[in-house]
């Protein structure tokens, strides 16, 4: 039986989801008086159609993942072919599948220097904390259980488990989950690459990583973690040098560096990965998202093979007690390996460097044309903008014009998918739109920004 007819009843499938969907990041309230904002039906490329048969485009890629665009009937068709062969098996004791050995491999091929060993997962919030455990497991190890003390940075997104909550530094989320697991701190100093080689002097030392880490203690802190680029918490780019900065102050104290790759991977910054960027190996790299372009649940910690068989090493026969019931799905695997040959083939990471100048160009057009827009960055398909009662002294709107999701409103009704990201009283819109998305597309996400600001401008005024 079909889930979906020719004949939905609209109506009635709001009702239904009122009473029995619990939205994630959702108000609570507003779902109960209003509904589901959008009831999505199906996808094609950068477009998604809902129940009512209105078009979108996919601005977000639906949460920063579906890279390869929607609609892939060959992703489909890997999946079922997998299903009817082996839909699952464990990787517990030892036991693997093809997929998953195929897969590891692969990700081997991609991934700079010698993050050449995959440990799989379900998705991002379970590759960070797998991560935090591994670099914390490999301290004790070495006879050092002190070294237990994790430390991100302010505005970081790290997904909502236990573990990847405490690392993420948005307030909101922190303050969801009333017990906060021990041992993360965090830097408040954003991509001050001064600050990490070393110069006290700067007013923002004290909450650099390097500031964080000296005061805290080298010798008390097992790893650090970051984006390399911030995406839910605002979309902030490091300045060149920065991660080369931090990589290097890692190697000073021995701490590990964590990179979360979960929206940076599989080239959604214009390279394969977000370090690739600046040149930089991490000790281990959270990848998800765009591994499966999110047709398929699957995440992964990839770990440097020195890090491995150190590991194993001072394991000697011990077991390693940390797993997931999907750990290297096989479905999954085979989906992944099916989107990563669809990456390589269409050239997409070139087009998301490409597509970055087109953007960019079209930022510059609505700078020059509205007054309240500013602070246009993007790298690859990642990309923000921001909006200012007055950009040149830098004067924000009153909050309670809630300016940002007006826009994204206004953006809505147009066509256009988008995000606000309001946290401490900003009002940036974020996007990420499909890695297939062509030069036209990009000028109609760009159209509709321009009739949407002058619409915004005019209400307020």
């Amino acid at each position: 039986m079909s889930l979906v007819t020719n004949e939905v009843n609209v109506v009635q499938l709001r009702e239904l989801d009122k009473k029995h969907v619990f939205h994630p990041v959702t108000s609570l309230k507003q779902h109960q008086e209003n509904g589901p904002t959008l009831i999505i039906k199906e996808g094609k490329g950068i477009h998604v159609t809902d129940v009512n048969g209105k078009q979108y485009i996919d601005g977000l890629s639906s949460l920063w993942n579906v890279n390869v665009g929607h609609g892939r009937e060959e992703l489909a068709e890997v999946a079922k072919e997998q299903m009817t062969q082996l839909a699952y098996s464990s990787s517990f004791q030892g036991m693997s599948h093809e997929p998953a050995i195929r897969l590891a491999e692969k990700i081997a091929s991609l991934t700079p220097g010698d993050l050449n060993v995959s440990f799989f997962t379900s998705g991002g919030s379970e590759s960070n904390d797998s991560a935090f455990k591994i670099a914390r497991h490999y301290w004790k190890l070495k006879g050092k259980p002190e070294r237990n003390k994790i430390v991100a940075m302010k505005r970081g997104y790290h997904g909502i488990t236990i573990g990847a909550t405490s690392a993420t530094g948005i307030e909101q989320f922190q303050n969801m989950a009333t017990a906060q697991a021990p041992g993360f701190v965090h830097a408040t100093t954003r991509f001050n690459t001064n600050c990490e080689l070393g110069d006290r002097t700067d007013p923002d030392f004290a909450g650099s990583f390097r500031g964080v880490i000296e005061k805290e203690g080298p010798e008390t802190v097992a790893a650090v973690i970051l984006e390399p680029v911030q995406g839910a918490g605002g979309l902030f780019i490091p300045q060149d040098g920065y991660l080369q900065a931090l990589r290097k102050l890692c190697d000073e104290y021995g701490i590990l560096m964590i990179t979360d790759e979960v929206i940076t991977g599989f080239g959604r910054t214009g390279k394969m990965f977000g370090v690739d960027n600046w040149d930089v190996v991490p000790d281990l790299m959270s990848v998800a998202k765009g591994i499966t372009s999110g047709y398929s649940q699957l995440g992964a910690v990839i770990i440097r093979e020195s890090l491995r068989d150190e590991l194993a090493e001072l394991s000697g026969d011990g077991m390693f007690f940390h797993g997931f019931t999907y750990s290297g799905h096989p479905v999954a695997c085979s989906v992944a390996l099916k989107n990563l040959e669809i990456i390589e083939r269409e050239d997409l990471v070139a087009n998301a460097k490409n597509m970055e100048t087109v953007l960019k160009k079209g930022f510059a057009y609505l700078e020059e044309k509205h007054p309240i827009f500013t602070k246009s960055r993007a790298l690859g398909l990642m990309a923000a903008f921001e909006l200012y009662k007055d950009r040149n002294n830098e004067i924000p709107f009153n909050p309670s014009l809630a300016v940002a999701p007006r826009f994204v409103q206004e953006c809505t009704k147009r066509g256009l998918i988008i995000r606000p990201v309001i946290f401490e009283g900003s009002n940036t819109i974020v996007m990420a739109p499909p890695l297939t998305i062509t030069e036209e597309q990009v000028e109609q996400m760009i159209a509709i920004f321009d009739e949407s600001l002058t619409e915004i401008a005019t209400s307020i005024s």
